[in-house]
Formats: structure tokens, C-alpha cells, sequence
């Protein structure tokens, strides 16, 4: 991971066109090719990024990231306080917690949850940046991505998202529909998922159990 600080101005070319005026910001190159510009604010999110696929160009004072379709996200420098790089590995990526972990399986046993018709492919699909929950076939033989979490938060969608772009690139795989699953799911997490057309549903992980116990009972 390279780490920039700078004093930069932004500007974005593409479907839409965006200017961030001259300030001191934080530039951030993944090893995953992104390139993200970020404010001493906003949490994680950043003011303006390019998704992998790209390609950064260097030149002194200017760097530009462009996309496949051609889109541009140009960075101005005017001067640079400090320009380091990390190398840190590979992330064995997120833990889940017992109950995590439990509604994830219970899930894969019960994938008629999301709809009727629904199939398991298999749990822990891996992707180039880590395992998305569960694979599904819906009705129609369609591949559906499935993220779990207990409590359905705005960096959930985000991790799904990342996994949808990378699926959706496999020609075996696309098209690949989104879907969050949780017990509980925030507003705003559930504003971005529609906005970016991952379907929500919210699971009642005493049922499921319960459903696990009737297929369990003998007498």
C-alpha cells in the first residue's frame, strides 16, 4: 500500500464530472490497483476513488488514473509532504463471531431463505480479495451472492460490492445479483444496497434455529 500526503486539487471525467479544489489530502494506491483521495474526515469514505481495474500514470505533478471505459480521475500536485509505501501481505480477511458464523450455516442449509427455487453452490466462495458468505442459484439458474452479517451495516454493503465487481468480471459467473443478509439492517445501509441494486433481507436467526431443530426432532 502506498501512502501520499499532499496538497493536491482533483478532478473527475467521466458519466459525471467532479472538482475537488486544491487542499492538503491523503492519496491512497491499494495493491489491488485503486486509487482513493481522502479528507481528515468522513470516516473511511473517501472524497473520490477509481475501482480497479486502472491504470495510474505518473508525471511530475500530475497523476492519472484511468479506468477501462476511459474515465479519468486526474490528480493535481502542487507539493508533497510525504510519499511512503507497505507491503502488508495478504489479509486473512474478517472473522465472524459465533452467531456470524452460525447464521452463515444455517443459511446455506436453509437457501430457499432468499426465495423460492434457490440452490447452494457453496460456502465461502473465494474471490481475489476474499470469500463472499455463500453462492446461490436462484430459480432461474442465475449466480446470487450472498454477504451475512448480524448486524447489516454500511461497510457490509460496501465488502459486497467489492465482491460483486469481481464476480461479475468471471464470465462463468455473470451476471451476479447482490444480497445482504442480517438480522438487523441499519437505514442507511439499506438506502446504499438499493441504490446499488443489492437486495436486502433480514433474517430471523431464532427461526432458522428452530428450523434446524424441527429437521432434527425424531419424536
Amino acid at each position: 500500500m502506498r501512502l501520499v500526503i499532499a496538497k493536491c486539487s482533483v478532478d473527475y471525467v467521466g458519466r459525471l464530472s467532479a472538482h475537488l479544489p486544491l487542499a492538503t489530502r491523503l492519496l491512497m494506491v491499494k495493491a489491488d490497483g485503486s486509487v482513493s483521495i481522502h479528507a481528515d474526515d468522513r470516516a473511511y469514505k473517501p472524497l473520490n476513488w477509481m475501482s480497479p481495474p486502472c491504470k495510474l500514470q505518473e508525471s511530475p505533478g500530475v497523476w492519472k488514473v484511468v479506468n477501462k471505459a476511459g474515465e479519468e480521475l486526474r490528480i493535481t500536485l502542487e507539493e508533497i509532504f510525504q510519499d511512503t509505501s507497505y507491503e502488508l501481505g495478504v489479509d486473512p480477511g474478517l472473522v465472524k463471531d459465533g452467531v456470524e458464523a452460525h447464521l452463515q450455516e444455517l443459511l446455506a442449509e436453509h437457501p430457499e431463505t432468499f426465495g423460492e427455487g434457490h440452490t447452494l453452490v457453496r460456502r465461502e466462495f473465494m474471490t481475489a480479495i476474499g470469500p463472499v458468505d455463500l453462492l446461490l442459484k436462484d430459480a432461474e439458474g442465475g449466480s446470487v451472492a450472498v454477504e451475512v452479517k448480524r448486524r447489516g451495516e454500511i461497510d457490509g454493503v460496501e465488502q459486497l460490492t467489492r465482491y460483486l465487481e469481481l464476480m461479475n468480471r468471471d464470465p462463468l459467473l455473470a451476471p451476479v445479483k447482490g444480497v445482504f443478509a442480517a438480522q438487523e439492517i441499519k437505514p442507511q445501509a439499506r438506502v446504499l444496497a438499493t441504490d446499488r441494486g443489492i437486495r436486502c433481507v433480514v433474517v430471523d436467526y431464532d427461526k432458522l434455529r428452530g428450523m434446524e431443530r424441527d429437521e432434527l426432532t425424531l419424536f
